[in-house]
């Protein structure tokens, strides 16, 4: 039950996105893929979603080369979502989440009990059931990306491929998506999500990937894969560290590294 990169390198323009990327994920469990601005955060999450082939190397999902899945089986086995992932017109949240059920759909056949089932299970789940006959136009930001990533859920999908999901969304509802990615990777669904806040990552997921100049740096539990030294070298700061009253632990990045050195043009992490 796994997806995995092989020996992957991604060039894009003429210019090397990812190199040398070797990992495979297992379902059932919560990634958090973490990095500065242009580690190639992105590029990876689209490769896994056979969006871009790589120049070299092999993206397989449980041994199989993803390029010879039909798209349709794709489709109903992976489930994705990317920033500025556009709906095209001005449809009702309903619509939109229904969408997540197309990779279902038979030929010439309308959607059936099942997909309404799980329509209404991801809005439920998304807490956008009260917006299902807003159009699209009218909703926020936040309630966007809500409606987004109902669709995304409502795939049920064996893996969950999600870009910076948190955006947008007030602290009350990052605190929900969080959670419902992790309760979704709990019912044996492979979850993996691009994530800039670093304190939501160490909190939820169960494995921490870590990428710095298109290159894997780090992998492991965020205890392990979230070091001080790591925190200085790839993203220029210190963490604060402890654990809440209930036990979990928890890391929370606090100040600019002495490591970092202000420039004209940016902050240099040396190393």
């Amino acid at each position: 039950m796994s997806l995995g990169l092989h020996d992957v390198r991604v060039t894009l323009d003429g210019r090397t996105i990812l190199s040398d990327i070797d990992l495979v994920l297992e379902r059932g469990r919560f990634v958090g893929l973490v990095g500065p601005n242009g580690a190639g955060k992105t590029t990876l999450l689209r490769v896994l979603a056979a969006l871009v082939t790589p120049a070299r190397g092999r993206v397989t999902l449980e041994g199989r080369a993803l390029s010879d899945l039909h798209r349709d089986e794709r489709a109903r086995r992976i489930a994705a979502l990317f920033q500025g992932a556009g709906i095209g017109w001005p449809m009702r949240v309903r619509e939109i989440v229904t969408l997540g059920r197309l990779p279902h759909r038979r030929a010439f056949t309308g959607f059936s009990d099942a997909d309404a089932v799980a329509v209404a299970r991801a809005m439920e789940r998304t807490d956008v059931a009260h917006l299902a006959d807003r159009s699209e136009p009218t909703l926020s930001s936040g309630e966007r990306m809500r409606a987004l990533l109902a669709r995304a859920l409502a795939v049920e999908a064996e893996w969950l491929l999600v870009d910076e999901p948190v955006t947008a969304l007030d602290p009350a509802h990052q605190l929900d998506a969080m959670s419902l990615l992790r309760a979704a990777s709990r019912d044996g669904t492979g979850v993996v999500a691009v994530l800039h806040d670093l304190a939501l990552a160490a909190r939820f997921c169960d494995r921490i990937v870590v990428l710095s100049g298109g290159r894997l740096v780090a992998d492991g539990p965020p205890e392990e894969a979230l070091t001080d030294s790591l925190l200085a070298r790839v993203f220029g700061v210190t963490a604060e560290r402890g654990r809440a009253a209930d036990g979990t632990r928890y890391i929370l990045p606090w100040a600019r590294s002495r490591a970092t050195e202000e420039t004209n043009d940016g902050v240099i992490i040396p190393g």
